[in-house]
């Protein structure tokens, strides 16, 4: 965990602070976690096209369709009309929960015939729950209305509720586009609708698309007149009536265009900036930074299908996964990669395969708080060691236990039969000493003991942390072990109540100059192998060193070539440490789990790159001689275990 060499008086100060910052929390969506895009979209003006369609792509420049380019909701359940065009997709505040909404229209009864909007509200991007929104016969006064057109949804931070906005036409005015806040549930507006923007020039706009950009609004809309085009007003209050234009024309072609629509570049500071070249039956993409100049990028841009007006949405890899699941994987679409195996910043993984339940665990630091402040831990499950399910909080600091209520770090479990009941001791970081909580299952509710197990440095240690415990269970005496330690490596045999130490039985394990942290032991063939991390979390370099033992106490012999994993430059992987390992059940097959700066975006954070990490899995596997071969991290990951 937090590598320092300072007084412990000093380090208990700075971590205090810390712990009291409310900033620096982790993000409900990591920004590094979104590996992909989904395209959503309609097909043209026959009424089985009037439908919202699915396609996905891997790095937002070249899109595959979803089942077979068929319709991914059916249109006539959810619409007033039997069609739907123009989707808008958003991700809510929440992060899960997403929010589309629909022209209610057929076009085929002519562009005047709809007074209607869908409104639809997921959280797996599959299933929806949908509402039909009829401007005329719920609000007064819209006797003359003629149309409602491409409805779009933003979050207004300032109120607190989602604004959906869509263009109106009344007879004898322009199109202008107007706004209501939806209802809580999404299934209606709050009230009547009010103007939004109208042009100075006071004629038509409609297809508008708001982006946020360092505090200001973009309003990215079609102007109808004369020379009908792409246009942008600006704004800082979405609802103020306050805008700024900016008269010059942005699309890049001569052709007709509608349906704008702009999206960010995951990883990047770069925007997509795209339009519905609809007599041309295709759409042009253009790409800036400053959301006021814009290059045609058409050339990097490929689709198997032709779509109209939608929008394009960042996802994660679940939520791909969950796509694709449902509508099956494109032929072409590029390989999924498996690492991190959990979404979110954690580390210090601890893994576990349940007896009890047949199913494997990892019990990691909740990472991502500025300081390494973090005051919970969570565990995750997995029946195949690549998909794996968030079961939520399992011991919380400030809720749970009495004695500390900061600096939640690498914890670590074991399963035991006790009196014929499966029992799960959970070891952990808290406020650097050391505690002990116990549950009848691996994903909790813990009950902590009601005091550190470990307090204070063995005897004759003036240096280091009492962090990182990992616990370890003989096969040959059945005896357990419980190992700890920052700039020391010690270890206590632990009573058979698994809750306190046998008296007298600390010792610190010399290593060498290349011990930080991150001990972990483990039997093989005979041999106790001791790993543990060199050098700092924040730094690039950090990686697992081994050595072998005949017992489990030591002394270590360290083999010369003793690196188990470091960073690999070429593939922008660095800081590969902290790590546990996993033996398949009834298997010679064995994995390492570690944690590494995150990817793309750690490298890039200094020393915050140390408390903004994410779990891999890649195989460990052996010499003939018992040497462990050293392991190349990847993105890739490991297959399915089956």
């Amino acid at each position: 965990m937090r590598k320092f060499q300072l007084s412990l008086v000093l380090l208990l100060i700075i971590s205090f602070s810390k712990a009291q910052n409310t900033s620096g929390v982790p993000p409900i969506i990591a920004e590094k976690d979104l590996t992909a895009y989904l395209f959503v979209y309609f097909t043209g003006n026959a009424v089985e096209e009037e439908a919202v369609r699915y396609a996905i792509s891997p790095d937002g420049y070249h899109y595959y369709h979803l089942n077979d380019n068929k319709p991914v909701i059916d249109n006539k359940l959810i619409s007033s009309t039997g069609g739907v065009r123009d989707p808008h997709i958003l991700r809510g505040e929440d992060g899960k929960t997403f929010y589309m909404v629909l022209t209610d229209m057929t076009s085929s009864k002519g562009w005047d015939s709809n007074r209607a909007m869908v409104l639809l509200k997921s959280t797996d991007l599959v299933n929806w729950k949908s509402s039909v929104v009829n401007i005329q016969t719920t609000f007064s006064g819209n006797e003359n209305l003629k149309r409602v057109w491409a409805p779009q949804t933003i979050y207004d931070a300032k109120a607190g509720k989602y604004i959906i906005y869509f263009s109106m036409q009344h007879a004898g005015g322009p199109d202008i586009i107007y706004y209501a806040y939806a209802n809580k549930d999404f299934t209606a507006l709050e009230s009547e609708p009010k103007v939004l923007f109208v042009p100075k020039s006071k004629n038509a706009c409609i297809d508008g698309d708001i982006i946020e950009k360092d505090g200001i609004y973009h309003l990215f809309y079609k102007t109808e007149t004369k020379s009908p085009g792409i246009k942008v007003a600006t704004t800082t209050d979405l609802t103020s009536g306050n805008w700024t234009e900016n008269d010059n024309y942005l699309q890049q072609t001569k052709e007709a265009v509608e349906g704008v629509s702009v999206f960010k570049l995951n990883h990047s500071d770069e925007y997509i900036l795209m339009y519905d070249m609809y007599m041309k039956g295709k759409y042009q993409f253009t790409k800036t930074k400053d959301l006021e100049h814009f290059t045609v990028i058409d050339n990097d841009i490929s689709m198997d299908f032709h779509p109209r007006h939608g929008t394009i949405l960042p996802i994660t890899r679940s939520e791909l996964k969950r796509l694709i699941a449902k509508w099956g994987k494109p032929a072409n679409y590029p390989q999924i990669n498996n690492n991190p195996v959990l979404e979110g910043y954690y580390a210090d993984p601890e893994v576990l395969h349940s007896n009890k339940t047949k199913k494997y665990y990892i019990y990691p630091t909740s990472d991502g708080f500025d300081g390494w402040s973090g005051y919970y831990f969570k565990t995750f499950s997995s029946d195949d060691l690549v998909n794996w399910k968030d079961e939520g909080v399992i011991l919380d600091l400030k809720k749970n236990v009495s004695w500390a209520n900061r600096n939640a770090w690498a914890p670590c479990i074991v399963e035991k039969k006790i009196k014929g009941k499966y029992q799960y001791f959970y070891y952990f970081t808290a406020a650097q000493k050391i505690g002990v909580a116990v549950s009848d299952n691996p994903t909790g509710p813990f009950k902590d003991s009601g005091k550190p197990i470990v307090a204070t440095r063995p005897k004759g240690i003036k240096d280091g942390q009492e962090i990182d415990p990992d616990v370890f269970t003989d096969p040959k005496t059945g005896k357990s072990y419980l190992y700890w330690g920052n700039m020391y490596m010690a270890v206590a045999e632990l009573n058979p109540d698994m809750v306190s130490l046998k008296p007298g039985s600390t010792k610190v394990i010399t290593v060498n100059n290349s011990y930080r942290e991150g001990t972990y032991v483990f039997y093989r063939n005979d041999k106790y192998y001791f790993m543990w991390s060199e050098d700092d979390t924040r730094s690039p370099n950090y990686k697992v060193r081994y050595g072998i033992s005949k017992s489990p106490l030591g002394p270590l012999e360290i083999p010369k070539d003793n690196i188990v994993i470091q960073g690999n430059k070429e593939e922008e992987i660095y800081a590969t440490g902290h790590n546990s390992v996993l033996k398949v059940p009834n298997k010679d097959e064995w994995y390492l789990v570690y944690h590494r700066f995150s990817y793309p975006t750690g490298i890039k954070m200094g020393d915050a790159g140390g408390f903004h990490r994410e779990v891999a899995i890649d195989k460990l596997e052996f010499n003939a001689d018992g040497t462990i071969k050293q392991v190349v991290p990847t993105h890739a990951g490991i297959n399915l275990l089956k």
